[in-house]
């Protein structure tokens, strides 16, 4: 409880420098971009129409259990790539500020948060594209829509865990930059970004294939999310307490590791 009040009291001592860093790289992102914050929105959306095209062409969404394809795939486009986003730049962020953590004391933390916190404007950002896809497939827009924050914000949380955890390792095995890279293409396929594992046809590896997809916090995530944007209805009890029992695992041992092996930081960098 007191190691709690005293990252809510230094968090709100730097809220400004947080503020600070996620408009820099707000800018930076955008600097030499023509299209600017409307890349943010044209990029999943053009992604979105070359994977409806090519998947639907190989399987039968309809016979999958999938309504709306095109809705069902971009839920799960955006909210993989924020947490892609998300982890992948926090573990690289510790070492990238090096240069200043040398000059003056900041709390380390802030560098995995605000990568976070970016990732998450972003994907908001990205959101429009989402509403551009309903729009266009007439997708019913149900009132059970602002549900959809819960398991958007427990997904926030889960992937600053899991920020903090590989900030950690990156600074003293930098080979975790690249295994990174490799485990997030393989958990995408686990993730059911493209297809709903729940109604594939009866087989022994589609069984097997279920029983451990289901160990997969993103799937959970990405399920929740769908079933109040998409099927409008409220989220289920287990949806609710996978969602929040995870994004708070994560983040309690992202911190415990963070803060036991931050004074070693600068030995290393």
């Amino acid at each position: 409880m007191q190691l709690f009040k005293a990252y809510c009291k230094d968090f709100w001592r730097y809220r400004f420098l947080l503020y600070n860093l996620v408009g820099r790289d707000f800018k930076l992102k955008y600097r030499r971009s023509v299209l600017g914050v409307v890349w943010s929105v044209l990029n999943p959306l053009l992604m979105n129409i070359v994977m409806v095209v090519v998947f639907s062409t190989i399987m039968d969404t309809r016979g999958t259990g999938i309504e709306n394809f095109p809705v069902y795939l971009i839920i799960g486009q955006l909210l993989f790539g924020f947490f892609n986003e998300a982890t992948s730049a926090a573990m690289g962020s510790v070492l990238g500020a090096s240069p200043l953590l040398r000059k003056v004391y900041i709390p380390k933390y802030i560098f995995p948060l605000e990568k976070v916190s970016f990732a998450l404007v972003n994907c908001l950002f990205s959101f429009i594209a989402l509403i551009i896809m309903m729009v266009a497939t007439s997708a019913p827009v149900h009132l059970t829509i602002p549900l959809a924050l819960y398991p958007l914000l427990t997904l926030f949380v889960f992937s600053l865990g899991i920020g903090l955890i590989l900030a950690t390792l990156a600074v003293f095995f930098r080979d975790v930059m690249h295994l990174w890279g490799v485990f997030t293409t393989a958990l995408m396929y686990f993730s059911a970004i493209f297809y709903n594992p729940m109604g594939l046809p009866a087989s022994p590896a589609v069984a097997l294939l279920q029983k451990y997809i289901v160990l997969n916090p993103l799937y959970w995530y990405i399920t929740a999310f769908r079933g109040a944007v998409l099927d409008g209805r409220m989220l289920h009890t287990s949806e609710i307490l996978v969602c929040g029992v995870c994004a708070l695992v994560a983040l309690v041992v992202g911190v415990v590791v963070f803060r036991r092996q931050q004074d070693k930081f600068i030995l290393h960098m």
